[in-house]
């Protein structure tokens, strides 16, 4: 790693926006250290994934605390440029349907809140001193069910995402006094392998670009927050999803 080289960690790389997100990254230079539960996806589309990996059960307060020391250790001091908390969960009832909140049980609340919420927080403060050191950011995953009813995602996870934009917000004025900013970005429908059967059919009317978006669109709307053109801008949540929102 040379001295000028930036360095991004990202939780959730195992697929869909995390993968599109790692080239991005990976293309341009960038050292990415990537977070997820397991090891290194056989399908990891940057050369670097297996010396760059940490294995981290973010369900798990006491495994985040392990794994950001883990990544301590990796950087030696360098400074972490860019912390993208991407990884989220969405658990459905044992026949594929969504979780409302009348049949969600209590201890799946308290799991995606674990992962969905308390992980990025928890990260980011572990993280803060080598982020302070590289004038970082923090962009933070959130969702279009975070400000409305969705026709697939539980209510679990439409809340914990509504709860990870306030958050963001509170970072953005906490973490923004150290000189690094946190921002969101809040996907719609993308076109990744976890789409819900139905829809397309059932969203496509109600999105004026008349398309899902691409994991691409994604990452590069994610490159742009962790880069010099975004240097001014905290505490946004960029909404990504072709004019759902409106």
């Amino acid at each position: 790693m040379s001295s000028s080289q930036k360095t991004m960690m990202l939780t959730g790389a195992s697929r869909g926006i995390g993968h599109a997100t790692v080239k991005r990254f990976s293309d341009a230079g960038w050292r990415v250290i990537t977070c997820s539960r397991g090891a290194v996806p056989g399908q990891c589309p940057w050369h670097a994934g297996d010396s760059n990996h940490i294995a981290i059960d973010l369900e798990s307060p006491a495994e985040i605390e392990r794994g950001a020391a883990e990544l301590m250790d990796r950087l030696d001091g360098a400074p972490l440029h860019a912390l993208v908390n991407n990884a989220g969960i969405s658990p459905k009832s044992d026949d594929g349907i969504r979780l409302d909140s009348v049949s969600t049980p209590l201890d799946v609340w308290h799991t995606v809140f674990q992962v969905n919420v308390f992980a990025p927080v928890m990260l980011a403060r572990a993280l803060i001193d080598p982020l302070e050191r590289g004038s970082g950011t923090v962009v933070n995953v959130t969702s279009i069910a975070g400000s409305r009813v969705h026709e697939f995602a539980g209510s679990a996870y439409a809340s914990s995402k509504a709860a990870l934009s306030a958050l963001t917000r509170e970072m953005a004025s906490d973490f923004g006094k150290r000189g690094v900013r946190v921002n969101a970005i809040a996907p719609g429908e993308i076109m990744t392998e976890i789409l819900s059967p139905g829809s397309e059919e059932a969203m496509l009317p109600g999105i004026p670009l008349g398309r899902f978006g691409t994991s691409e669109e994604v990452a590069e709307t994610i490159f742009f927050l962790c880069n010099d053109s975004a240097a001014y801008i905290n505490g946004a949540e960029l909404h990504v999803n072709g004019g759902q929102h409106v």
